[in-house]
């Protein structure tokens, strides 16, 4: 795996593939930095070499229109202060603008180039246009692990115009190692905690870890298909009918793989979806009609804290409860503060995936575990066992 201590970058100039899709407010200021943060790193080891850094990336989904809202201009500043480096823009991707940009870019500078979805060709993985990028740098540096799983012209496509001259950027190497490090070389016992609303949209995780971990704990709304497919009255909890059969299978062959599957054994039921509403801790497999199951109950967040504890390395994909609302953000609270434990215990421990990302950032876990994932699709994908086109390209495969 080339990365770019694989390379000195004196008087060189690196064309680098950054995840600047950023949120922005009304007025276009840029509301959360972390992915600008986290892309510091490689752009800083290419200047310090004596190299200067072409940036290109996306930002929102303009559909291959060019659209003023979603230029890259709002974002430069925030970049320069970041970096701590002046960053030049230029209002295009390709063209006569970014080659005089281009010839012009001296040692230890940066340029950020527009918008790359303002063209169809980028999304398309249109050759042509990956040979014009190509132009603007001597070593590609893919460090954009949010579109790896994109074959994007920016993403993959572009890869094939560098021969040797290519590289994972440190923030991606990091996401390939982290995944690396649950899916095939952790400590052991193994332990993945797989949260959110529903089973369908996670049932190639869990086919494809089953085989990886010791532990499955089961959270969040897809618990009350697993309720109902065992016999549990859910109440009106959220629930997935087509699914339970599947639910069913999971269980048995997490049993033939040893597996151990720890479900809910308790919930915090409301009258309601509301954060005002009439609650209750009641048996997860006797929940009223006309209630649903909204948090973990007392007993459940013991259990599951009791398998965090003794883990050595933890997955975490998914909140255990309605956590944007305050009264039921306990479950996935308790969650967040065993792993904590765990992790200052020695243990390594990954998040991923956008619902218990951004519940990671809302409750101050991001410094208190080993690594959060930038990427929500592309985690998502390796986790489920599939190669990844932006990674492939980099590896020649």
């Amino acid at each position: 795996m080339r990365t770019l201590e694989d390379f000195n970058f004196e008087d060189k100039k690196a064309l680098i593939r950054v995840d600047f899709n950023v949120p922005l407010d009304a007025e276009f200021n840029v509301t959360d930095t972390s992915r600008i943060d986290a892309a510091k790193p490689t752009i800083l080891k290419i200047l310090e070499d004596g190299g200067s850094a072409v940036l290109m990336s996306h930002l929102g989904r303009p559909k291959g229109q060019r659209n003023e809202s979603m230029s890259l201009k709002h974002i430069c500043n925030v970049v320069s202060d970041i970096i701590g480096v002046q960053v030049k823009f230029v209002d295009d991707c390709i063209g006569e603008k970014v080659d005089d940009a281009y010839a012009n870019l001296e040692s230890g500078e940066i340029l950020l180039l527009e918008n790359l979805r303002f063209y169809s060709e980028e999304t398309s993985g249109d050759t042509e246009f990956a040979k014009k990028l190509s132009n603007y740098g001597d070593i590609y540096v893919n460090d954009a692990f949010g579109t790896a799983h994109r074959a994007h012209a920016s993403t993959t496509i572009v890869a094939d115009y560098f021969a040797d001259n290519k590289c994972f950027g440190y923030l991606l190497a990091k996401e390939i190692k982290a995944i690396e490090k649950v899916m095939q070389t952790g400590e052991k016992p193994v332990s993945a905690i797989l949260g959110g609303a529903k089973v369908s949209s996670k049932i190639t995780i869990i086919e494809n870890i089953l085989d990886k971990v010791d532990h499955l704990i089961i959270g969040g709304g897809m618990t009350y298909t697993f309720i109902k497919a065992q016999g549990g009255k859910i109440g009106d909890s959220i629930c997935e009918d087509d699914k339970m059969d599947l639910a069913l299978d999971i269980l048995k062959q997490a049993k033939e793989k040893g597996v151990e599957v720890h479900l809910p054994v308790d919930v915090l039921a409301a009258d309601d979806f509301d954060n005002n509403a009439k609650t209750q801790v009641v048996p997860v497999e006797a929940i009223p009609e006309g209630w649903q199951g909204l948090d973990a109950g007392p007993v459940t967040l013991g259990n599951f804290k009791e398998v965090i504890l003794k883990s050595k390395t933890i997955l975490w994909n998914g909140p255990v409860g309605v956590f944007e609302m305050e009264s039921f953000s306990k479950g996935t609270i308790a969650v967040g503060n065993a792993i904590d434990e765990a992790t200052r215990n020695g243990a390594f421990s990954l998040v991923g995936g956008g619902d218990s990302v951004a519940a990671v950032k809302q409750f101050g876990f991001q410094e208190k575990v080993s690594y959060v994932s930038t990427g929500g699709g592309a985690m998502l994908e390796s986790l489920e066992g599939k190669t990844l086109p932006g990674i492939a390209a980099i590896l020649g495969q």
